[in-house]
């Protein structure tokens, strides 16, 4: 293998910064844009105002999704050799793989949550039906129960991609570490020495 074969900081760059993006925007999103409509005095404005951000950061999401995957898939391709012969290195590798797919698809429930409740919502001031609701995501007692539903289902998946995020990042941090040259031959040792 030629030194520019093993070079793969670009993938891990693209992977990283992606990671990064993915992880820390739905943290910002939880934490900021969703608890923002509580400062808003009506319920529909609140709903209205975490819809139009979490749209606006949706492209920006989903390249953090789309470096985090094709990122891991080509440093999967690269580390080949490590799968085979590095005890763990593979196994940690499928986990990550895993919490991948896993946070995009909970990313994905989350996003159509958040657009029924904008849907419902809007439907309800049609009807001229109060939408009383704490924040985008935390219904009221008054709050109607279709809307309330969705409000669940939406906090829970939100709750979901950072935790699969950040563990996808923490099984990325533990495969970097693995290159260093005492945890590559101990691996190695490892898998030619089972016990």
């Amino acid at each position: 293998m030629s030194k520019q074969d093993d070079n793969h900081y670009l993938a891990q760059a693209v992977h990283d910064l992606g990671s990064a993006l993915w992880f820390g925007g739905t943290v910002m999103g939880v934490a900021g844009v969703n608890k923002s409509g509580s400062d808003l005095t009506q319920g529909i404005d609140r709903v209205r105002v975490a819809s139009a951000a979490w749209g606006r950061f949706a492209p920006a999401q989903w390249a953090g999704i789309a470096g985090t995957l094709l990122g891991g898939l080509q440093l999967t391709r690269v580390g080949g050799r490590r799968i085979a012969l590095q005890k763990g290195f593979g196994t940690v590798g499928a986990v990550k793989a895993g919490l991948a797919v896993a946070g995009a698809g909970a990313t994905a429930y989350s996003a159509y949550s958040g657009s029924r409740i904008g849907k419902l919502a809007e439907q309800a001031q049609q009807r001229g039906t109060p939408v009383e609701v704490k924040d985008a995501t935390i219904p009221t007692a008054a709050t109607p129960p279709d809307i309330a539903t969705w409000q669940k289902r939406q906090r829970i998946a939100q709750f979901t991609v950072p935790v699969l995020a950040g563990a996808n990042i923490v099984c990325g941090s533990w495969l970097v570490q693995s290159y260093r040259a005492g945890s590559t031959l101990k691996g190695i040792v490892r898998r030619l020495l089972p016990g």
